[in-house]
């Protein structure tokens, strides 16, 4: 979605739709950025945060918001990024330009989407 600028000037900024990560990246202030910046955001928290929320009682505050459902889909980007990590090319950054290695991870994808999708049924 485009942002336009405060003063109307140049080009417009890109913001994220949406952003879903690991319980690595619940700290507050991870979350107060986000929240700053007006990015809904999928982020579980931590056990050991939500025995100090419980402990404070009400001065702990509300839990943050969380879409297990959400988070869910994440996985699918994450086995898709592993997969590619499989080719060598892809995983080490052999390729010096931005050209050359978005056609890499291309043929990447080609590749591991015709190991998914056979041509002929198995026997």
């Amino acid at each position: 979605m485009a942002v336009a600028r405060p003063a109307g000037i140049g080009r417009p900024r890109k913001r994220l739709d949406s952003l879903s990560a690991d319980k690595a990246y619940s700290s507050r202030g991870n979350r107060r950025s986000l929240r700053a910046r007006r990015i809904p955001h999928d982020i579980p928290e931590k056990d050991d945060q939500k025995a100090n929320r419980a402990r404070k009682g009400s001065r702990g505050g509300r839990p943050p918001t969380f879409r297990p459902q959400r988070y869910r889909q994440r996985n699918t980007i994450e086995r898709l990024m592993n997969r590619r990590k499989q080719f060598r090319a892809v995983a080490t950054r052999y390729d010096k330009l931005a050209c050359r290695y978005r056609a890499t991870v291309q043929i990447a994808d080609i590749l591991i989407w015709l190991r998914a999708k056979p041509d002929r049924p198995k026997p």
